[in-house]
């Protein structure tokens, strides 16, 4: 490898250098407004800036698979519902609200009756500082404990910043079956992605797990 570079550095240094263009180019064509119609609306004044995560939120979670059901279709989640799935929900809903939250969107289904999907996009606007980052490692933080997942996680494939988590002991109450445990956190721009995997049969895949938060993400 090194020898390519060096033969690629001798055979530029033996001709001849290639000039640069104009600082000023006063000639460039760059396209002409156009005025505002009936039809017009704020995404097409701004096609050019427009990202996919601007638009529907819930059409960039996946579908459930083939055989299963949904226990709740693609749908918004407010930020009061969102913080009721926290144990101190109240601090939950102030910290988001100060945090510039934006919204979420929300997905569930089920395979067999045995295992249970939630998957959760939740959005910042990051008026002041990079919110998605924060919440996303705050999320993380926790997941090592043993009340939690019991270990680091492993990372996810294709992400800088994504873990899924197998937990090491199921969750055990009187009258109900064991139900193990997965989990999986991510962030990509101004969302997180967070993947709540059950199985009350038997232990968390963990290759389907992975896969899931895999391509969960890569729609982001």
């Amino acid at each position: 490898m090194l020898g390519g570079t060096v033969t690629g550095y001798a055979v530029q240094y033996h001709r001849e250098p290639t000039a640069l263009p104009a600082l000023s180019q006063p000639d460039l064509r760059t396209p002409k407004p156009v005025p505002a119609k009936p039809g017009t609306t704020s995404r097409s004044l701004n096609v050019n800036r427009w990202v996919k995560t601007d638009g529907d939120l819930r059409e960039l979670l996946l579908p459930k698979p083939k055989g299963a059901k949904y226990e709740a279709k693609a749908d918004w989640e407010d930020l009061f519902s969102y913080a009721t799935w926290f144990d101190d929900e109240e601090w939950m809903f102030h910290s988001l609200s100060e945090s510039d939250f934006r919204r979420s969107a929300t997905v569930s289904w089920s395979q067999r009756d045995e295992v249970y999907v939630d998957i959760r996009l939740v959005q910042f606007q990051e008026i002041r500082e990079v919110r998605a980052e924060r919440f996303g490692e705050g999320q993380q933080a926790y997941l090592g404990d043993d009340e939690w997942a019991g270990n680091e996680g492993e990372p996810m494939d294709d992400s800088a910043n994504g873990r899924t988590w197998v937990f090491d002991e199921p969750k055990r109450e009187p009258g109900y079956e064991p139900l193990y445990e997965g989990r999986a956190v991510a962030w990509r721009g101004d969302i997180v992605m967070i993947i709540e995997y059950a199985n009350n049969s038997g232990p968390v895949n963990e290759k389907d797990l992975k896969s899931l938060a895999k391509r969960q993400l890569e729609r982001l």
